[in-house]
C-alpha cells in the first residue's frame, strides 16, 4: 500500500541516531587517524580534515533541525547527503592506498592462468558490436541507479525496515573501502595502459610497485553510443587507480539484489535483474576489473551482507539507533 504524501510530513516519534549517521561517524573517525598518520604523503590533508569536520557538523545540524520537526521528510534530509558523500569518499581511497605497493601483477597472472588470456582486454575485442557495447555500458552505468532504486523503495514502501537496509548498505560500502585503502589494485584500465595493451598477449606481468602514485593515465574507452559516453565521462571525472579488488560494483549490486528480494516485491526485483546481470559482465568488459575481481566481489558482497545483517541488532542496541 502506497503511503500518502502527507505521511512524510507527519510528526513521528523522536528517538536515536540513523544507522547511516553512526556508520559515517565511525568511518570519519578511522580515516581521520589514517590521514594524520600519512599527513606528509597524501595530497591536501587539510582539505580532507576540513571535509570530515563538515560532515560531522552536518550530522549535528541535521539532528538539531530534526528535533524541532521530526518527520520522514526530515529523515530523508538527514540520510541523502550522507549517501551522496560516497562520491567524495571513493577518490579518497586512492590517497590512502598509494601508501602501499600495487598488486595488479598478481591478479593479471591469476586471470591468465585461469583463462589463458586477459578477459578484461579480450572480452571487448571479441564482443565489439555497438549493441553489446551499449548494453554492457548501460549495465555499468546503471550501478548508481540500481542502488538508489532499492534504497528509495525501502524508504517509501518498507519504511519500518529502512534503518536495517541502509545500515547493511553503507556499512558494506565502507568495508569495501577499507579493503581498497590497504590493498591497492589499480585495475586493467590502468595496468595495461602502463604496460601497453599489447602486453596482454603475453604471460609476463611485471610488478608496478609505487608507479600509480604518480601515474593516473587510463586506457581509452571506445565510445560507441550514449552509454559508453556516460561511462567515459564518469571515469574522467571520478576514476582513480584504486578499488579494483574485489569489485565493489559487483559486490554492492549483489547486496542490493538481496535487499530487493527481501522486500518481497517481485516487480522491483525482476526489473533490477537485467541491469545487475549486465553489470556483472560489464565490470570486465569496460576494463575496470580483472575477471577474478568480479568473481571475488560477488562472494565478498554476499559475505558482507550477512555480516552487516548480523551486526545490525548489536549496533542498534549499542548506539540506540532510530527504530
Amino acid at each position: 500500500m502506497r503511503p500518502k504524501i502527507s505521511k512524510f510530513f507527519e510528526r513521528e516519534s523522536e528517538n536515536g541516531l540513523l544507522s547511516v549517521e553512526v556508520i559515517t561517524l565511525i568511518y570519519v573517525a578511522v580515516t581521520t587517524v589514517m590521514t594524520i598518520i600519512w599527513w606528509d604523503s597524501i595530497n591536501n590533508p587539510r582539505d580532507m580534515i576540513a571535509w570530515r569536520i563538515g560532515v560531522v557538523s552536518y550530522i549535528v545540524l541535521a539532528n538539531y533541525i530534526y528535533h524541532f520537526r521530526p518527520s520522514r521528510a526530515m529523515i530523508m534530509l538527514r540520510f541523502t547527503p550522507l549517501l551522496l558523500c560516497l562520491i567524495n569518499w571513493y577518490p579518497e581511497t586512492y590517497e590512502f592506498c598509494k601508501q602501499f605497493e600495487y598488486h595488479d601483477h598478481v591478479f593479471a597472472e591469476i586471470d591468465w592462468n585461469i583463462f589463458g588470456c586477459q578477459p578484461s582486454i579480450e572480452f571487448s575485442r571479441k564482443v565489439s558490436s555497438v549493441f553489446w557495447s551499449e548494453a554492457f555500458n548501460l549495465g555499468y552505468y546503471a550501478y548508481f541507479y540500481l542502488m538508489i532504486a532499492v534504497l528509495v523503495f525501502y524508504f517509501i514502501a518498507r519504511y519500518s525496515d529502512f534503518q536495517r537496509a541502509s545500515f547493511i548498505f553503507l556499512a558494506s560500502f565502507f568495508l569495501f573501502y577499507f579493503i581498497f585503502e590497504f590493498f591497492p589494485v589499480a585495475g586493467p584500465q590502468y595496468y595495461y595502459c602502463a604496460l601497453g595493451e599489447e602486453a596482454a598477449k603475453t604471460p609476463v606481468f611485471p610488478e608496478m610497485h609505487n608507479y600509480f602514485r604518480d601515474h593516473t593515465e587510463i586506457l581509452p574507452i571506445d565510445v560507441r553510443g550514449i552509454f559508453s559516453k556516460l561511462v567515459l565521462t564518469t571515469q574522467e571525472t571520478g576514476e582513480r587507480p584504486t578499488a579494483a579488488f574485489p569489485s565493489s560494483h559487483v559486490g554492492m549490486s549483489t547486496i542490493c539484489m538481496i535487499l530487493a528480494w527481501q522486500t518481497r516485491n517481485r516487480l522491483l526485483f525482476w526489473i533490477c535483474i537485467p541491469f545487475w546481470v549486465l553489470l556483472l559482465f560489464a565490470t570486465v568488459y569496460v576494463k575496470a576489473h580483472y575477471a577474478i575481481d568480479s568473481f571475488t566481489g560477488f562472494f565478498v558482497g554476499i559475505g558482507f551482507f550477512f555480516l552487516t545483517q548480523w551486526l545490525y541488532p548489536y549496533a542498534k542496541q549499542a548506539f540506540r539507533l532510530k527504530n
